[in-house]
């Protein structure tokens, strides 16, 4: 890969990050954490501390106290594990479903405004590209 491309990405990149923690880090009513959580509960299921902590590769401690507030307003609720008597999973609530729901709404609202002169093609193109570029970030 040439030089100039590998700069224009981390140019770009540092740019969006900028601009994406300063003007939208709370699009709707959950900010990135607790949008992000609820999301994965909601489509992969239940899951333990340990294990959402590995997913999302945060301390468990993180991952426990980002719960916490989740299941303070009610978007998450505790399952006992059967096996061991400590341990337990997350699972959304109807009310957190419903929070993400409207949430996920106005972000995608979001998108759609600021991609409003692409094309169909260009935001399929776009979204590819950022999943694939998330999936290898990830992969380190």
């Amino acid at each position: 890969m040439k030089e100039d491309s590998l700069e224009t990405i981390e140019l770009e990149l540092a740019i969006l990050i900028r601009r994406v923690t300063s003007t939208s880090s709370r699009i709707g009513n959950l900010d990135r954490s607790a949008y992000l959580l609820l999301h994965h509960i909601a489509t992969k299921g239940a899951a333990g501390v340990k294990a959402l902590a590995g997913e999302f590769r945060l301390d468990i401690s993180t991952i426990s106290r980002q719960a916490a507030a989740l299941e303070q307003k009610g978007y998450l609720s505790r399952i006992p594990d059967e096996t061991d008597g400590r341990a337990y999973s997350l699972q959304i609530t109807e009310q957190g479903l419903k929070e993400l729901k409207e949430d996920k709404q106005t972000r995608m609202k979001r998108v759609g405004e600021v991609t409003r002169t692409w094309t169909d093609e260009e935001r399929q193109t776009f979204g590819m590209f950022l999943k694939k570029y998330n999936q290898s970030v990830f992969k380190e």
